[in-house]
Parts: C-alpha cells; sequence; structure tokens
C-alpha cells in the first residue's frame, strides 16, 4: 500500500464506527466495497456449524437455493420417525412461509439475498406474503400506490394477493391509478376533477361504470376510451453514439451485454425480479460514477464499458429525500 494511504483506511473504520449521523455514513459508504470473506466464502458462519448437515447440505447451501427449489428439498426428506416427531412443526412453518413467496411469485429468489437489493416490486410482494402469512382477519390494509415499479405481469399477481386478504375477513383500501386494479376494485372513489386548487372534490362513486358515465372524471373518461394517450408517430434516432455495458453479472443478470442510444429516452423493461434495477442502479450507475466523480476504474458485476467520454456527468434522481433530512420541502 502506498505510504499516503497508510492510516486513511482505519480511520475511515473508526468514522464509520463512531459516527451517529446517517449523511455522513452514506458519504463514508461511497469509499467501501463489498467483498466476500476469503475464510468462509461468504457463508458467515464458523466451521463448527457448516459441519452440521441435513441430507448433505449445510445451512448456508440450503439458503443459496431459490424458494422453488427449497420447497422441493424439504418435501423430499426421507426422515426417522423420531426426527419426523421433532422437525414436524418447525418444517410445516417453514413449508408454509416459503409457500407465500411462491404464491406470490417470488418462487426464484434465494433466502440468502440482501434484502437491499430486491426491486421495489419484490419487496412490496414480500411484505404482503407475510401478511398473508400471518392470517388476521378484522385488519384495515392501507396500501399507497403498490403496484408503482411493477410489470403487467406482476400486477395480477398483486391483485390476488390483495383480494386473499379481503378474502379471509380484511378490509383493502389502495391508493392506485393502475387501470387494471381499478377495473377490480368492488368499490371507486374518484377525487378531483384536477390538482391544487382545481382538486379536492369527489367527482364520483361507485362501480366502474359510474365512474366511466360521471362527466366531470378525468379517470372515467381514460376509463372509457373517450381520451386515451396517442402513440407517438416518430421515434428519435438519437445523437448515433452509444453508452455500452458488457458482461454484467450480479443478482439475476447472467452475463448481459447492452447498447443505451444516447440523446433519445430508454426505457428498460421487463417482469418484477429480471434485473433492471440491478442493471441500471447497481451496476450502470455505480460504474459511471465512478469513473466521472471517482476517477476510478471498478468493475464491480460487469466486464467492460464503453462511451464513458460522451458523457459530462450523471444526475441520479431517486426515490430518496429531495433535501438531506425526509423533511425537506421540495
Amino acid at each position: 500500500m502506498h505510504n499516503d494511504f497508510k492510516g486513511v483506511i482505519p480511520d475511515l473504520k473508526r468514522r464509520m464506527k463512531q459516527t451517529f449521523s446517517q449523511s455522513i455514513r452514506s458519504w463514508l459508504e461511497g469509499f467501501c466495497t463489498l467483498q466476500k470473506c476469503p475464510d468462509c466464502n461468504g457463508q458467515r458462519l464458523k466451521k463448527d456449524a457448516l459441519f452440521v448437515k441435513i441430507a448433505g447440505k449445510n445451512i448456508a447451501e440450503l439458503c443459496d437455493m431459490s424458494v422453488e427449489k427449497s420447497i422441493e428439498f424439504l418435501s423430499g426428506l426421507k426422515l426417522t420417525r423420531e426426527e419426523e416427531q421433532i422437525s414436524k412443526d418447525i418444517l410445516n412453518e417453514i413449508n408454509k412461509r416459503l409457500t407465500f413467496l411462491k404464491n406470490v411469485g417470488l418462487e426464484y429468489l434465494t433466502l440468502s439475498r440482501l434484502s437491499g437489493t430486491l426491486s421495489g416490486g419484490e419487496a412490496q410482494r414480500i411484505r404482503l406474503a407475510s401478511q398473508i402469512g400471518s392470517a388476521l382477519t378484522g385488519v384495515l390494509y392501507v396500501l399507497d400506490e403498490p403496484s408503482i415499479g411493477l410489470h403487467q405481469r406482476d400486477n395480477s399477481k398483486l391483485i390476488s394477493t390483495l383480494k386473499n386478504l379481503r378474502d379471509i375477513g380484511n378490509t383493502v383500501i389502495v391508493v392506485e391509478h393502475n387501470e387494471e386494479m381499478i377495473r377490480e376494485a368492488d368499490f371507486i372513489v374518484d377525487i378531483g376533477p384536477k390538482a391544487g386548487i382545481n382538486g379536492g372534490k369527489l367527482v364520483a362513486s361507485g362501480s366502474i361504470e359510474d365512474i366511466e358515465n360521471a362527466p366531470e372524471s378525468i379517470t372515467g373518461r381514460f376509463l372509457s376510451k373517450k381520451d386515451e394517450i396517442k402513440i407517438p408517430e416518430k421515434r428519435r434516432k438519437g445523437t448515433g453514439k452509444f453508452l455500452k455495458l458488457s458482461g454484467c453479472n450480479k443478482n439475476n443478470l447472467k452475463d448481459v451485454s447492452i447498447s443505451i442510444p444516447l440523446g433519445t429516452i430508454t426505457a428498460i423493461t421487463g417482469v418484477s425480479g429480471s434485473g433492471k434495477s440491478t442493471f441500471l442502479n447497481q451496476t450502470l450507475v455505480s460504474a459511471v460514477e465512478d469513473r466521472l466523480l471517482r476517477n476510478k476504474e471498478s468493475y464491480d458485476g460487469f466486464k467492460k464499458i464503453d462511451g464513458i467520454k460522451y458523457i459530462d456527468k450523471l444526475v441520479n434522481i431517486d426515490q430518496s429525500p429531495i433535501g438531506r433530512t425526509p423533511r425537506s420541502n421540495p
């Protein structure tokens, strides 16, 4: 290590440990990278614990399996009468929780996956699965735009999950703009007609037909297809230059290479959990930030990047607070 950096790393560790400021912690985390421990290979357990195995697999190997594979593994266990007696309740509980995850379309997730790497749709459905698993009744559930970030395929799974919550004896209130969700609702309340001083009134309520036939309802006009967003006749070709990322391997990404045309609006789509957020936030954004802001050639989750020379700066607009505190004004 260069002499100039000898005291820097211990000082960073000390400040990370001692600081109570979230902004200082976030700033310091910009200098850190996640790496697997060479001793346990990322399994985070002592060798003594890893020597304990069931049907040839230790707990870390079991957690590295997907939800679907875990269900298959547990259902195929051959146990003695004594082992069955000991494990009956715990296996039943584990199978129930895994089945809830499978029923909301998360059978591909591994149990060892860090919650911070999940997409918004995946995190949303895990929370819903835990509520179904609790089997509570007489509860009022309030969801603020749960379909945000979900693919159309996942919307139907979300709706069936919410219907399940309703059918076991609960009330579900959803703030939504998604057409499929609105059409599946038992009762609709439309507030408007516009925003700010032009809003705040009850425009219509009742069935989907009541909303569609309400003359003041902008929502009704779009639902009845009287108004619609037209598909553009022409598409921009861009500048002819590209930002290219090759060999992306991270979370669900499997050796993906993508070329993004510059000077255009590019939409990245696909079902929830397919790797969109991993590609954009954890791979592309961090790669560009490292080169533009930190003058650092990192290769975290990809093999090659081209086209950085065509970019002056990167502005990342995410769901974090606009100012320094969650109470900041726009």
